[in-house]
């Protein structure tokens, strides 16, 4: 009994002490609480906008980008972390002091803010280590700031037709969810300044060349809604592209050049050689596709140069194996008679005598004709001009003699010499101009 009267007593005095501490704790946070407090719990209602009756809310935006980490031109988007700052006026929370209130990141539940998103945005999340990155700041007059730290993946449209020599111009869009034009007003709080942190921007690819702000309006169906838009332009950093590409397929051409130089009747040495360049070439060409989109409609700078220099290496086989075509069809020169070059040189005169005596007999029967009266004299002179003009048929025959002459190949070991100045300058002459194209158009 004793024992139970014991345990009464003290379930009492701690039933009692709790009360007191609760009623002290109530007390107290009435005495502290401000006004500006007191109203959000008790009166403030986060479902109705500022200024409802009265105009539309102004709200105001300002970036920080804390870092870009990817680019990725295979998926054309950009993912970055930002931080994202919103300022607005609510009437409702103003309060007496000279002091602004930095409240805790989950009172935001409680507060009206603006339902703005990230147009093109894939994914976002909000950094919650070691809580929600929020922050809420209220000034005596009424002012609320509210920032975020938020990472995004957002879509960016790239012409991809001068890669890697390419400028793309990627942006941010903001716009408000629910509300139009009619109950918020969105603005850049500073101009192009209210976007910081990149000018300390380290990528390793671009770097950011231009950025600026602009302010617009999205049309849909349902209503025109406020839009702000960061654009920032990045340029490609080639001295990558240069040494990982553009220096191996240049030293694969003039590796495939070699053979040009190496005898005609070492065939395993220039095979070799050129079946070699041939299929590293094409490894390379594999190997610089691997990042880029595979589309249809993007014929890139890189994508021509490659084509260049394999059009360059498999010329190269080619010409060996021309040459080496004509050397075996071609008898040496002890087997070829004196005469065979004088029977061909009297052939083709043979057939320009031909032709010119054929024009010379139409001219003796022209004459001849002219003397048997003036009443055929007419006559006689259109005939002769009609067969005069046989000096231009033997003019066209000399010249497609000497344009087959030039193609006839009287020692096929001159393809070499050929070939060692016609490729290497030809080789040039193209890199110029892509170089020109690519970089000043």
């Amino acid at each position: 009994m004793c024992s139970l009267k014991c345990c009464s007593l003290r379930a009492f005095f701690l039933l009692v002490l709790c009360r007191s501490v609760q009623v002290s704790e109530a007390e107290g946070k009435g005495e502290i609480l401000p006004p500006t407090i007191q109203n959000i719990i008790k009166g403030y209602n986060k479902y109705l906008r500022p200024f409802f009756d009265n105009g539309p809310v102004s709200v105001g935006m300002s970036l920080d980008i804390a870092s870009i980490d990817t680019i990725s031109e295979i998926n054309m988007d950009y993912t970055a972390t930002i931080f994202l700052r919103q300022r607005w006026t609510d009437e409702r929370l103003c309060f007496d002091g000279n002091k602004s209130l930095s409240l805790d990141g989950r009172l935001v539940e409680m507060l009206w803010v603006p339902d703005t998103f990230i147009v093109d945005s894939k994914k976002s999340f909000l950094h919650d280590i070691t809580v929600e990155n929020r922050l809420i700041r209220i000034y005596p007059n009424g002012t609320v700031l509210y920032a975020i730290r938020i990472t995004t993946t957002v879509a960016c449209s790239m012409d991809l037709t001068k890669y890697p020599m390419d400028k793309q111009t990627c942006t941010l869009q903001l716009e408000s969810w629910g509300y139009n034009i009619n109950d918020v007003m969105f603005y850049w709080t500073r101009g192009n300044d209210s976007v910081r942190g990149l000018d300390t921007l380290q990528l390793a690819q671009y770097t950011v060349e231009d950025h600026f702000t602009s302010v617009s309006e999205a049309v849909y169906e349902t209503g025109r809604y406020p839009k702000l838009v960061f654009h920032f332009e990045l340029k490609r950093n080639i001295l990558y592209f240069i040494l990982e590409t553009y220096v191996p397929s240049i030293l694969l051409v003039v590796l495939s050049w070699v053979s040009f130089w190496i005898s005609q009747s070492s065939v395993p040495a220039r095979i070799c050689i050129g079946v070699t360049t041939v299929l590293t070439m094409t490894t390379l060409m594999m190997g610089a596709r691997t990042s880029l989109p595979n589309a249809n409609c993007f014929i890139k700078a890189i994508d021509v140069y490659l084509g260049i220099c394999f059009s360059f290496i498999f010329g190269a086989l080619l010409e060996y194996a021309v040459a080496h075509f004509c050397a075996l069809h071609r008898p040496s020169s002890k087997e070829i008679p004196k005469d065979e070059d004088e029977g061909t040189e009297e052939e083709r005169n043979g057939v320009l005598a031909a032709v010119a005596n054929s024009c010379s007999a139409s001219d003796n029967t022209n004459k001849i004709d002219s003397d048997k009266g003036s009443k055929t004299s007419i006559n006689g002179k259109k005939d002769r001009n009609k067969h005069g003009g046989c000096s231009s048929p033997m003019s066209i025959m000399k010249s497609l003699f000497c344009i087959f002459d030039c193609f006839h190949v009287k020692n096929p070991y001159h393809i070499d010499n050929y070939a060692r100045f016609s490729f290497p300058l030809s080789f040039i002459i193209i890199n110029v101009f892509y170089w020109v194209y690519y970089l000043y158009f």
